[in-house]
């Protein structure tokens, strides 16, 4: 039997070496870009969207998300194969930390209003952005098996954003879909008013 010597030269008398497997990679699927849009949506099977069971994660990036309306919340639904309306029950739990321009009131806090029990409306993913020219909001979705028909769809949500008050706003949140059914569609808004513009990506995780 070979026996391997571990120091800090070399490994001796090794006959051979297991490998590693590559971890997953990110494979690019939809990229959608506002201007002056109301709703951005993610739909499998149209226009060259995958959300199926083709991969078991699907991460979607939002990139200098600009609104026509000053001080509204950035928000997202899902819709079951089959259903309509983006009203699927979701509960979630959120956290923010922010800091103003000026250097004060530095905070960390329980997002209150930002978190859904058993809720249908649309998901905060972003709270307060400005619409002046230089603010805007960017961050990550990430959504696990939406495909899977035995347990409910849980997402991860990270967010920072240029706030209408001169806040830096940063946003943890967690939940999930609670169903069964698999989620096909994902519709990205603003609380009032348009997407003036910014990119919505969409990846699958090999």
């Amino acid at each position: 039997m070979s026996i391997v010597k571990l120091n800090n030269q070399a490994v001796k008398n090794a006959s051979s070496f297991g490998s590693i497997s590559s971890l997953g990679s990110m494979v690019f699927i939809k990229k959608l870009t506002a201007s002056s849009s109301a709703t951005l949506s993610f739909v499998d099977g149209s226009d060259g969207v995958v959300l199926d069971n083709s991969y078991k994660e699907y991460l979607f990036t939002f990139n200098n998300i600009h609104p026509e309306t000053d001080n509204v919340y950035f928000q997202f639904q899902g819709n079951a194969a089959g259903g309509s309306g983006y009203n699927e029950t979701i509960t979630s739990s959120a956290f923010y930390y922010q800091h103003k321009e000026d250097g004060t009131d530095a905070e960390v806090y329980y997002g209150v209003g930002s978190h859904q029990a058993q809720g249908t409306a649309f998901q905060e993913i972003a709270r307060n952005v400005g619409a002046d020219n230089d603010q805007s909001c960017s961050g990550y979705l990430y959504l696990f098996s939406p495909s899977n028909t035995t347990f409910v769809k849980h997402f991860i949500i990270q967010s920072n954003t240029n706030a209408s008050n001169d806040y830096q706003y940063g946003l943890k949140i967690a939940g999930y879909f609670n169903t069964t059914s698999a989620i096909d569609e994902i519709q990205f808004k603003m609380s009032s008013g348009n997407i003036d513009a910014g990119d919505i990506c969409l990846y699958g995780i090999a």
